[in-house]
């Protein structure tokens, strides 16, 4: 059996909405956004992971709120996962602090409106259906 690392995506949300943040590095991925997130480090379970990643990213303390449905092969021997996320009240507003240089709240007839990486696009489709579900 092969190690697999698994990375975490949040589908942040507030009122309705998904944050996007759009890559800054590394020069391959530039210019595209992806649901924030990072790689869950050894004795860490995926929520904790999300919750580091999200203070380190975005400067913002979020809570998971559940998984989103799947798993998606990144590039080998990555796997991700996405949870949906809330900001804790009294956290920061959401800021590009690391590996981004722009952040996107979009409602969900905007969420096409970006260029999300192609690993990213089945997530978010999944992230938009729990949404739905959510929402009835």
């Amino acid at each position: 059996m092969t190690e697999r690392t698994v990375v975490v995506g949040a589908a942040l949300l507030d009122g309705g909405r998904l944050l996007a943040a759009r890559r800054s590095a590394p020069p391959e991925l530039a210019g595209r956004w992806e649901l924030p997130g990072g790689k869950v480090e050894p004795g860490e379970g995926p929520e904790a992971a999300l919750v580091r990643e999200l203070r380190e990213e975005l400067g913002v303390e979020a809570e998971t709120v559940g998984p989103v449905p799947g798993e998606w092969p990144l590039r080998p021997p990555y796997v991700l996962q996405v949870w949906t996320a809330r900001l804790r009240p009294g956290s920061a507003a959401p800021e590009p602090l690391q590996d981004h240089d722009a952040l996107r709240w979009l409602a969900p007839e905007e969420v096409w409106d970006v260029d999300w990486l192609d690993q990213d696009v089945p997530a978010v489709r999944e992230t938009l259906a729990v949404i739905a579900a959510d929402a009835h």
